[in-house]
């Protein structure tokens, strides 16, 4: 499951920055919890609302804000994410594909 998720980050990242370079991740509508790719993934608009026996690699601390994908600054209240091409994240927000920023 390690290597997938990583596989999917530098995926991401780099579809993600060739998106961001063309202006496509600098703004957009908000990411519904409703959107398919939003559901895969897990993603909750409020981090503290995630499911903990679904997602047990959930801790505290963990937001959109302090993933390696999010395009946002810290202070932002949302942000644009790779694996939603187009569309924000809450900065509060998290998803499963969620990784440590650098």
């Amino acid at each position: 499951m390690s290597n997938r998720r990583e596989f999917i980050v530098q995926l991401s990242t780099g579809a993600g920055l060739a998106l961001a370079s063309a202006g496509a991740m600098a703004s957009g509508p908000m990411l519904a919890e409703s959107d398919a790719q939003a559901g895969a993934l897990g993603y909750k608009a409020d981090a503290s609302k995630v499911d903990k026996t679904k997602f047990p690699k959930y801790a505290a601390g963990q937001n959109c804000t302090s993933c390696a994908l999010y395009q946002g600054k810290a202070s932002d209240a949302a942000g644009g994410c790779p694996l939603f091409a187009g569309k924000q994240v809450a900065g509060k927000g998290w998803c499963s594909a969620w990784a440590k920023k650098a």
